[in-house]
């Protein structure tokens, strides 16, 4: 009996969170390791229609940004700043941003703020994203704040899972791996 608590302690141990506003989160999924090749997942574009990453990224440098809602603040800072710097970086370099946010609201935030050189897909339908990477908050079925980049041949080449949710990435870190491979 004491062996099997012993494997309880373990596996609640090796359980991956990040907080709420301090509050502590499960994550579900293993975590994303870099150079290990990225997991293809389907999304729900704008116009309601499944993406497919590996055929749609698939020969280009990829920036996967996760986020919970681009209806909070830190959310929408996030996805303005990486617009910003995603209009910069030619077409050879895809940034997305993945949500549980419905389409329609994706496509009614990307028009009141002017997103145009990052694309939003919606990871409502079965959370293929959030499982495959890692970051399926599993008491909100919400993704956390994330961000990853994959290269031309499928490869993980960063990860960076934002410990606190209500905090921004760091965004110097994340342009400096991505400036490496472009």
């Amino acid at each position: 009996m004491e062996e099997n608590t012993n494997e309880e302690a373990q596996k609640e141990h090796a359980k991956r969170t990040v907080t709420i506003h301090g509050r502590p989160m499960t994550l579900v999924g293993d975590e994303m390791k870099v150079g290990t090749p990225a997991p293809d997942f389907k999304v729900t574009d704008n116009d309601m229609l499944p993406m497919k990453f590996l055929r749609t990224y698939g020969g280009k440098v990829a920036v996967i940004i996760a986020v919970h809602s681009l209806d909070t603040s830190v959310c929408d800072l996030e996805t303005r700043r990486f617009n910003k710097e995603a209009e910069a970086l030619g077409p050879d370099v895809g940034v997305l941003v993945v949500s549980m946010d419905l389409p329609f609201a994706q496509k009614r935030w990307c028009g009141a703020v002017g997103i145009k050189a990052v694309r939003t897909f919606s990871d409502y339908q079965r959370a293929e994203f959030g499982k495959a990477y890692g970051v399926l908050i599993k008491e909100l079925r919400l993704l956390a704040r994330a961000v990853f980049i994959v290269d031309k041949d499928g490869i993980v080449k960063y990860a960076q899972i934002v410990p606190e949710v209500s905090k921004e990435p760091d965004y110097e870190e994340v342009l400096t791996a991505l400036k490496a491979l472009v």
